[in-house]
């Protein structure tokens, strides 16, 4: 995270990890989700809280989620099933259901089959947001495996010099496994910044980047400024110049892997949901895992240990501070913007829960 969007430290108020599941867990059984599926959503969006991705965290995606259960978008107790497979590979219908629940489902199905086969894939069509990909992709890492997640979001971005939208944020996460390194961990979505940004500028008053959106003409912001109250999103790179065609490129590519893979179409004809794709590489179909994960090790130290530019005090990779972060938090609690905490008041002041989040 940049450090606009971090929580000034004079207002935020932290909360305890083990209470923050709780609570989250309480509201998802609210929702009429059946328990084990309510505990493991708490635990993939919580993950994001942990990790420092507060665009993916409680304070942007639960208030969401509700909404979506409340209007009947979200299906609490789906029956998830495999339509077309074969040996590796498979294509599964969410049913509707939340995205926290169906994305470690397929990407276990994804393992598993990896297992046997080297490497396994799964698509998931119909379905709902699932979350911070890096949780997805992540799963795999315990299994000696390279995990890879992606998702189709929000049709927001448009192409290269184009003024309609043409594909979604549509995130891809790829987690590699070390062994005393912190696993290289990389998430990031194919716009310019995640879409959640623009609304965390929003809610703090800050201004967005050069290349982050454009006006609602179409025409690329190139200047920091404040968020119109139209826009669109870039893709990465923002400008032709500064390389937006790889980014759309990219982002083109997420809604053939996940929707005309997933047989739901993709970018303006896409129908029936978000579709995701998830793949997991074992690692000892290829080579020796443990010698793999050493490599990785001197790897991500020699990243480490690259001199920095002037004015910097270090270089990093993609994990390395989600992981400090993580350790942050689990530590000293995970902290929010009092308007977060006033949304928790009032969301479990309705759904008469136990308040937990803060002493006073």
């Amino acid at each position: 995270m940049l450090e606009r969007f971090h929580v000034p430290h004079d207002v935020a108020v932290h909360v305890d990890v083990d209470d923050l599941h709780a609570t989250v867990t309480d509201i998802f059984l609210k929702m009429g989700m059946p328990a084990d599926d309510a505990d493991k959503a708490a635990e993939v969006l919580v993950y994001a809280d942990i990790r420092g991705i507060e665009t993916h965290g409680v304070s942007n995606m639960l208030r969401r989620y509700v909404e979506s259960f409340g209007e009947g978008g979200m299906n609490p107790t789906p029956n998830p099933k495999i339509i077309r497979e074969m040996p590796a590979a498979a294509t599964l219908d969410s049913d509707g259901g939340h995205g926290l629940v169906i994305g470690p489902l397929a990407m276990n199905m994804a393992i598993e089959r990896a297992k046997i086969y080297g490497i396994g894939t799964i698509t998931a069509n119909n379905g709902r947001h699932f979350g911070a990909a890096a949780y997805h992709a992540a799963m795999a890492l315990e299994h000696g495996m390279i995990g890879v997640s992606m998702t189709t979001g929000g049709m927001q971005v448009l192409p290269v010099d184009g003024a309609k939208p043409m594909f979604g944020l549509n995130p891809i996460a790829v987690a590699v496994p070390t062994n005393n390194e912190a696993p290289f961990i990389f998430d990031a979505s194919m716009s310019s910044v995640a879409g959640n940004k623009i609304a965390l500028a929003k809610r703090l008053g800050v201004d967005v980047a050069a290349g982050w959106i454009s006006g609602a003409d179409g025409v690329p912001i190139l200047e920091e400024s404040p968020v119109p109250d139209e826009f669109f999103m870039l893709p990465t790179g923002g400008s032709r110049e500064n390389g937006a065609h790889k980014g759309a490129s990219m982002g083109m590519w997420v809604e053939i892997m996940c929707g005309l893979l997933g047989a739901t179409g993709a970018g303006p004809n896409r129908e029936g949901g978000a579709s995701h794709h998830f793949i997991a590489y074992n690692v000892e179909a290829f080579t020796d895992l443990e010698s793999f994960k050493n490599d990785m090790d001197i790897y991500m130290n020699e990243i480490k240990s690259t001199p920095p530019i002037p004015g910097k005090d270090r270089v990093v990779y993609a994990g390395l501070p989600e992981h400090e972060e993580e350790i942050e938090r689990r530590k000293n609690g995970i902290p929010f913007h009092p308007e977060v905490i006033d949304w928790f008041r009032g969301i479990t002041g309705e759904l008469d829960l136990e308040w937990r989040l803060t002493n006073d």
